[in-house]
């Protein structure tokens, strides 16, 4: 069963979208060399409380932070530290949940720290608009793979614009979203179109491509969460919270204009 939200829940949701987006903000501001994960992990928790909200992460399935801090290699998941500081030339894709009145928030960014290398620049912003390529997909009447398949295609034209072939890391994707964080139905990062429930106005999905510069395969590490590539290439993640409507996508965790 897929969640249907009213106008009004909806709304609901783009209040806690909006903790998201404004403790994401405050966290990109704050990334920088020198700088530990577990620091950053302390910022969005209380820029997730000062708003009246809980963080959806901590205790999610025993996760221990509020945020998941990915670095180089790592995918998703990571946790922070404050024995993991960042460094010129890294990149971190975090990723960040709350709960506001009982509906969830979820959104990643991926960032440079300090100056990167140019392909991993394409790297975040091809996984950039592969996310916003299936966003354009989120309306009523498509089928849910209609959201796979665009992103998919997106990430193959990046790839051919910048000469690189980026593996869309398999086994993760998007999901519903609402009541709980991660709600039906999963959503691959790539599949032939016209597959799966159709989408119906009400219905809230979190759009998260994962790209590499190599391989699509991934393993997890002995402490149960983080997620790295397992030939060591460099991943980047971008996620927005999206609601199905009858005038477009909208998109939940969206800054503020």
């Amino acid at each position: 069963m897929i969640e249907i939200k009213s106008r009004g829940q909806l709304e609901a949701m783009r209040a806690a979208g909006l903790v998201v987006a404004r403790t994401l903000a405050l966290l990109a501001a704050h990334t920088k060399p020198g700088v530990s994960t577990g620091e950053l992990d302390e910022l969005a928790e209380q820029s997730i409380r000062d708003a009246g909200a809980i963080p959806s992460f901590k205790g999610y399935h025993g996760f221990p932070a509020s945020i998941c801090a990915s670095v180089n290699e790592q995918v998703v998941h990571g946790i922070p530290s404050r024995t993991q500081v960042l460094a010129e030339g890294d990149l971190i894709s975090i990723d960040c949940g709350a709960i506001l009145d009982g509906w969830h928030g979820d959104s990643a960014i991926t960032l440079p720290v300090g100056a990167v290398t140019d392909a991993e620049l394409k790297l975040s912003e091809a996984t950039r608009r592969s996310m916003l390529a299936g966003i354009e997909a989120a309306v009523p009447g498509n089928k849910l793979s209609d959201i796979s398949f665009a992103i998919e295609s997106a990430t193959i034209r990046a790839g051919e614009e910048h000469g690189v072939e980026y593996g869309i890391v398999d086994g993760y994707g998007g999901h519903g979203i609402g009541t709980k964080m991660h709600m039906d139905p999963f959503l691959p990062n790539h599949g032939k179109p016209g597959k799966g429930p159709r989408l119906k106005v009400g219905m809230a999905i979190a759009i998260e491509p994962m790209l590499t510069l190599g391989s699509e395969q991934t393993a997890e590490l002995d402490d149960g969460w983080t997620v790295v590539t397992t030939d060591g290439s460099r991943a980047a993640h971008w996620e927005h919270s999206v609601a199905i409507t009858e005038d477009g996508p909208w998109v939940l965790t969206a800054p503020e204009e």
